[in-house]
């Protein structure tokens, strides 16, 4: 009789499979994932997010239907934005507030589209990449969608002055998620009040 078959999910959600055989354990461990340490580390890793979340059904519509984006456009300026960040390279000069306020003028940008973008990222990044720098990725990202949320205007908070910006908690909820099991499909779906 031949041995069966179990799948399960280790600890990075990934699908595995294991064979018993007679007297081995479980298949080892794969090694870490590498840190970030190019600009085509980093091309890559844009690429998978973008893909993404130009997919999701939370956040896609905002960079295709509302920025028209195109990635290919997009991709050396964002790369040069986290090449800054991340490896002190490139010299970007952009203001990332500026295109997100147009944006929001266009269809608001809520909490709820950050948190989806956050969480977006850190799977992004933690599918890939491991380190001192995939770990300043995703903070550095927290920061940047605190910050937008603080600096947009809301309907109570005029647009010349959008300073003091509440920062609702579903924005820190995302920020740790149990790290054996994903999120809730409906984390981010607003419960209907009874």
């Amino acid at each position: 009789m031949k041995p069966a078959h179990h799948t399960h999910l280790d600890l990075g959600l990934r699908a595995t499979t294991e064979s018993p055989a007679a007297g081995a354990g479980p298949a080892p461990e794969p090694a870490p994932h590498p840190d970030i340490e190019t600009r085509a580390d980093l091309e890559t890793l844009l690429r998978r997010f973008y893909r993404a979340a130009f997919a999701d059904p939370v956040i896609g519509a905002h960079f295709t239907e509302i920025a028209g984006t195109d990635l290919e456009t997009h991709l050396p300026r964002i790369t040069d934005f986290w090449d800054r960040a991340l490896l002190r390279g490139a010299d970007y000069r952009g203001d990332p507030l500026a295109i997100h306020r147009t944006l929001h003028e266009a269809a608001p940008l809520t909490a709820r589209h950050f948190g989806r973008w956050l969480q977006l990222w850190r799977a992004t990044v933690d599918g890939a990449h491991a380190g001192t720098r995939a770990r300043r990725a995703k903070s550095q990202a927290e920061r940047m969608a605190q910050a937008m949320l603080r600096h947009l205007p809301t309907p109570t908070t005029p647009t010349e002055h959008p300073q003091g910006g509440f920062i609702p908690l579903a924005t820190l909820h995302l920020r740790h998620p149990k790290p054996t099991q994903a999120p809730p499909q409906d984390a981010l779906t607003p419960k209907p009040t009874t």
